[in-house]
């Protein structure tokens, strides 16, 4: 679904906001939005575990569960043992290994888009069925813009993905699957200090396949160098985030 008949569904939601300049890390978002004392957290899509780590060693969760569905990453994941309120699972999106009602809080940061578009919807009704009553679902997607999209796009365009995930959160709202509480619009900073870093943190993760020719790399890294100061290189990415609550149907 494009993004213009997306929108038409609710039009009181947007995919992006162009005048959004608050620049901060996502935890400052997370805890401003979130109440996390004492919650019981599960994380879709957790990565290398990064928020996972910041969110746990905040001193305030119950406890988090947090799948990932790349079994190498999980691997890796496996071997962390200074998070002892965090529990590492297999699994995606559209089939939560969990009791329903279990969690107060589900996080999705940056992954909704990667569950496939044909199950997307499934996966918001998982979300549903797994949260407590009045939970809260924070789902933070990636906007389509930005100079690091330009340089992204170039190998690996997610349009049609993102615009996919974006509307499935609007269908999930007009049935009534989850209720909108709000979007929120910012900027995560993001630091590379040289193309290497750039091709091993992007170009070589393991959960996408990145497969360039030798022309498309070449592009990518000049597009990428021209970005380049005696620092390394800064790129602002834009993020949204809808915050949706389990209602009775």
């Amino acid at each position: 679904m494009s993004t213009t008949l997306a929108q038409k569904i609710l039009p009181e939601m947007r995919i992006s906001d162009p005048s959004a300049d608050r620049v901060c890390d996502e935890y400052v978002i997370v805890k401003s939005l979130l109440p996390l004392s004492g919650a019981r957290v599960l994380e879709l899509g957790c990565g290398k575990a990064e928020k996972t780590r910041a969110i746990a060693q905040g001193g305030l969760v119950a406890s988090i569960t947090a799948l990932e569905v790349d079994e190498i990453q999980h691997a890796k994941n496996l071997q962390i043992g200074d998070l002892p309120n965090v529990s590492f699972c297999l699994g995606g999106a559209e089939a939560i290994p969990a009791a329903d009602a279990s969690f107060d809080i589900v996080l999705m940061f940056k992954s909704l888009h990667h569950v496939p578009m044909d199950k997307m919807d499934l996966a918001l009704a998982e979300i549903r069925r797994v949260l407590k009553p009045g939970g809260l679902a924070y789902l933070s997607e990636p906007v389509y813009a930005g100079e690091f999209n330009d340089i992204l796009r170039l190998f690996h365009d997610e349009k049609s993905v993102r615009e996919a995930a974006f509307a499935a959160i609007q269908r999930a709202v007009h049935d009534g699957t989850l209720a909108l509480v709000s979007q929120t619009f910012f900027n995560t900073p993001a630091h590379f200090d040289d193309f290497e870093q750039f091709e091993e943190q992007v170009l070589k993760v393991t959960h996408t396949h990145h497969q360039l020719s030798p022309e498309v790399y070449e592009a990518v890294r000049a597009a990428f160098m021209r970005h380049m100061a005696a620092q390394g290189v800064d790129f602002q990415h834009p993020i949204r985030v809808d915050l949706l609550r389990k209602t009775p149907l």
